[in-house]
């Protein structure tokens, strides 16, 4: 069975990344035999703001470790990051760097899906660029990087599903890698 974890960088509970992650899972569900879907919800791991003084003083928090474990744990891993003021939420920022302090090598080698949206026109490409940038520093192979713009214009809320077929095309070629 291929376990494929899938998240929204964002902490927010109406989080359309969110739902764009859980959509891109649906669909590698619908492409590929066997498929177990772990939908995270980070708005569950919060945590204090990374610092080394609260690493010495404290240790590691358990959700980092947590974190770090559903990736291992995952055989692929479909993130849709949110961005805030052209970069990473600060919620994300601060699970990953935690859990980079476990290994810096967070992604732990597994294949990804990286997406992102927004309700605009940008559709988040701005953090999506910066993520797959980094990628390699991280240990992700990443299988491909699509941004979905103007979220609420191509995606059907009552469906759950991105109505956009040039996504849904690209989407489907990114899942074939896997």
């Amino acid at each position: 069975m291929m376990k494929v974890l899938a998240f929204g960088t964002s902490n927010s509970r109406k989080s359309i990344n969110q739902k764009l992650a859980r959509y891109a899972a649906t669909q590698i569900n619908n492409a590929i035999d066997n498929v177990d879907i772990i939908l995270l919800d980070i708005h569950d791991l919060e945590m204090p703001i990374f610092s080394e003084e609260r690493e010495k003083e404290s240790g590691i928090p358990a959700f980092a470790h947590d974190f770090y474990q559903a990736i291992g744990e995952a055989d692929a891993v479909v993130i849709s990051f949110a961005e805030y003021n052209g970069s990473y939420t600060s919620a994300y920022k601060n699970l990953f760097d935690w859990a980079s302090r476990i290994d810096m090598k967070v992604y732990q080698n597994k294949p990804m899906i990286m997406l992102a949206t927004s309700p605009g026109p940008s559709g988040a490409q701005s953090v999506l660029a910066a993520a797959k940038g980094s990628a390699p520093f991280f240990a992700a192979d990443v299988k491909g990087a699509l941004s979905l713009a103007n979220f609420f214009d191509n995606y059907d809320v009552e469906a759950e599903q991105v109505t956009d077929e040039a996504f849904n095309e690209q989407l489907n070629e990114i899942i074939s890698q896997l």
